[in-house]
Protein backbone atom coordinates (compact mmCIF):
# COMPACT_ATOMS: atom_id res chain seq x y z
CA UNK A 1 0.00 0.00 0.00
CA UNK A 2 1.29 3.41 -0.81
CA UNK A 3 2.01 5.84 1.61
CA UNK A 4 -0.10 9.21 1.21
CA UNK A 5 1.90 12.12 2.44
CA UNK A 6 -0.42 15.07 3.46
CA UNK A 7 1.13 18.73 3.49
CA UNK A 8 -0.52 21.13 4.97
CA UNK A 9 0.60 25.43 4.58
CA UNK A 10 1.64 26.41 7.80
CA UNK A 11 1.25 30.31 7.69
CA UNK A 12 3.05 31.30 10.60
CA UNK A 13 2.25 34.48 12.82
CA UNK A 14 5.24 36.12 11.50
CA UNK A 15 4.01 35.61 7.85
CA UNK A 16 0.38 37.08 8.52
CA UNK A 17 2.21 40.24 9.98
CA UNK A 18 4.89 40.68 6.97
CA UNK A 19 2.15 40.17 4.53
CA UNK A 20 0.11 43.08 6.40
CA UNK A 21 2.87 45.56 6.49
CA UNK A 22 3.17 44.92 2.69
CA UNK A 23 -0.55 45.81 2.48
CA UNK A 24 0.02 49.03 4.61
CA UNK A 25 2.72 50.26 2.86
CA UNK A 26 1.92 49.44 -0.93
CA UNK A 27 -1.64 51.50 -0.26
CA UNK A 28 0.94 54.62 0.05
CA UNK A 29 2.86 53.82 -2.93
CA UNK A 30 3.54 56.76 -5.02
CA UNK A 31 1.92 59.17 -2.23
CA UNK A 32 4.73 62.22 -1.68
CA UNK A 33 5.52 62.71 2.19
CA UNK A 34 3.47 59.66 3.48
CA UNK A 35 6.69 57.77 4.85
CA UNK A 36 6.46 58.70 8.42
CA UNK A 37 2.94 57.87 8.68
CA UNK A 38 2.99 55.00 6.79
CA UNK A 39 5.73 53.81 9.15
CA UNK A 40 4.03 54.67 12.37
CA UNK A 41 1.12 52.16 10.96
CA UNK A 42 3.59 49.49 10.34
CA UNK A 43 5.41 49.95 13.90
CA UNK A 44 1.29 49.90 15.07
CA UNK A 45 1.48 45.96 13.38
CA UNK A 46 4.41 44.99 14.02
CA UNK A 47 5.46 46.88 17.45
CA UNK A 48 9.01 47.53 16.05
CA UNK A 49 10.86 48.43 13.04
CA UNK A 50 13.61 46.00 12.93
CA UNK A 51 15.84 45.91 8.81
CA UNK A 52 13.21 43.38 7.78
CA UNK A 53 10.51 45.62 7.97
CA UNK A 54 12.19 48.50 6.93
CA UNK A 55 13.69 46.98 3.46
CA UNK A 56 9.49 46.01 3.07
CA UNK A 57 8.85 49.46 3.46
CA UNK A 58 10.97 50.56 0.95
CA UNK A 59 10.15 48.04 -1.52
CA UNK A 60 6.98 48.92 -1.47
CA UNK A 61 6.80 52.74 -1.37
CA UNK A 62 9.73 52.32 -3.87
CA UNK A 63 12.07 54.58 -2.16
CA UNK A 64 15.46 53.67 -1.24
CA UNK A 65 16.16 51.94 2.06
CA UNK A 66 18.65 54.46 3.46
CA UNK A 67 15.55 57.16 3.48
CA UNK A 68 13.56 54.83 5.13
CA UNK A 69 16.01 53.69 7.72
CA UNK A 70 16.87 57.79 8.32
CA UNK A 71 13.66 58.36 9.19
CA UNK A 72 13.21 55.41 11.37
CA UNK A 73 16.20 56.00 13.20
CA UNK A 74 16.30 60.23 13.63
CA UNK A 75 12.20 60.18 15.09
CA UNK A 76 12.16 59.10 19.16
CA UNK A 77 9.08 57.75 18.43
CA UNK A 78 9.85 54.80 16.14
CA UNK A 79 12.02 51.67 17.83
CA UNK A 80 13.69 49.41 15.74
CA UNK A 81 14.00 46.93 18.77
CA UNK A 82 11.79 45.28 20.35
CA UNK A 83 10.01 47.12 23.23
CA UNK A 84 8.21 46.36 26.60
CA UNK A 85 4.56 46.30 27.33
CA UNK A 86 5.10 49.41 28.81
CA UNK A 87 7.66 52.58 28.78
CA UNK A 88 8.75 54.12 31.70
CA UNK A 89 10.04 57.44 31.30
CA UNK A 90 12.22 58.95 33.79
CA UNK A 91 12.79 62.89 33.16
CA UNK A 92 15.71 64.15 33.35
CA UNK A 93 14.88 68.11 32.99
CA UNK A 94 16.50 70.38 35.03
CA UNK A 95 13.87 70.78 37.87
CA UNK A 96 13.89 66.56 37.64
CA UNK A 97 17.66 66.44 37.59
CA UNK A 98 18.70 68.69 40.60
CA UNK A 99 16.35 67.32 42.30
CA UNK A 100 17.31 63.42 42.21
CA UNK A 101 16.74 62.41 38.60
CA UNK A 102 20.08 60.52 37.88
CA UNK A 103 19.78 58.82 41.26
CA UNK A 104 16.42 57.53 40.35
CA UNK A 105 17.94 56.56 36.89
CA UNK A 106 20.78 54.31 38.77
CA UNK A 107 17.67 52.84 41.06
CA UNK A 108 15.90 51.96 38.04
CA UNK A 109 18.74 50.36 35.82
CA UNK A 110 19.44 48.15 38.68
CA UNK A 111 15.86 47.12 39.25
CA UNK A 112 14.92 46.45 35.77
CA UNK A 113 18.74 45.17 34.65
CA UNK A 114 18.81 47.14 31.75
CA UNK A 115 20.29 50.30 30.70
CA UNK A 116 18.63 53.56 29.45
CA UNK A 117 17.20 52.29 25.77
CA UNK A 118 16.86 48.69 26.75
CA UNK A 119 13.43 46.19 27.27
CA UNK A 120 13.94 44.23 30.54
CA UNK A 121 14.32 40.34 29.36
CA UNK A 122 10.96 39.49 30.28
CA UNK A 123 9.64 42.11 27.92
CA UNK A 124 7.57 44.15 30.52
CA UNK A 125 9.43 47.59 30.35
CA UNK A 126 11.34 49.40 28.19
CA UNK A 127 13.72 51.98 29.95
CA UNK A 128 13.75 55.84 28.30
CA UNK A 129 15.02 59.22 29.10
CA UNK A 130 12.92 62.35 28.61
CA UNK A 131 13.81 65.71 28.95
CA UNK A 132 10.72 67.02 30.36
CA UNK A 133 7.36 65.34 31.22
CA UNK A 134 5.98 68.29 32.29
CA UNK A 135 5.69 67.40 35.77
CA UNK A 136 8.49 69.74 36.83
CA UNK A 137 6.75 70.75 40.30
CA UNK A 138 6.50 67.21 40.69
CA UNK A 139 10.22 66.50 40.53
CA UNK A 140 11.55 64.09 40.26
CA UNK A 141 9.04 62.13 38.05
CA UNK A 142 8.79 59.28 36.17
CA UNK A 143 6.08 58.02 34.13
CA UNK A 144 5.21 54.28 32.98
CA UNK A 145 2.84 54.68 30.03
CA UNK A 146 0.82 57.22 30.87
CA UNK A 147 1.14 57.11 34.64
CA UNK A 148 3.23 60.10 36.30
CA UNK A 149 4.50 58.97 39.62
CA UNK A 150 5.78 62.59 41.13
CA UNK A 151 8.12 63.18 44.02
CA UNK A 152 9.44 59.72 43.41
CA UNK A 153 11.82 58.39 45.98
CA UNK A 154 14.71 55.49 45.14
CA UNK A 155 13.36 53.33 48.21
CA UNK A 156 9.97 53.37 46.07
CA UNK A 157 11.09 52.31 42.88
CA UNK A 158 10.66 48.37 43.50
CA UNK A 159 7.07 48.67 45.08
CA UNK A 160 6.47 50.81 41.59
CA UNK A 161 7.68 48.65 39.51
CA UNK A 162 5.71 45.59 40.74
CA UNK A 163 2.70 47.25 40.91
CA UNK A 164 2.26 47.20 37.45
CA UNK A 165 3.58 43.20 37.45
CA UNK A 166 0.66 42.75 39.43
CA UNK A 167 -1.30 45.04 37.23
CA UNK A 168 -0.75 42.84 34.46
CA UNK A 169 -1.09 39.09 36.46
CA UNK A 170 -4.36 40.81 37.22
CA UNK A 171 -5.47 41.79 33.63
CA UNK A 172 -4.29 38.00 32.73
CA UNK A 173 -1.03 39.70 30.53
CA UNK A 174 1.48 38.26 32.56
Amino acid sequence: MEEVKQTTDIVSTEDILLQRIRQVAANYKGKDGSLIQVLHMVQGVYGYLPLEVQEIVSIELGIPLAEVSGVASFYSFFSTQPRGRHTIRICLGTACYVRGGVTIVDILEKNLGVGIGQTTKDGMFTFEVARCIGSCGLAPAISIDTVVYPHVKPDEIPGILQSWYKKDEEEGVF
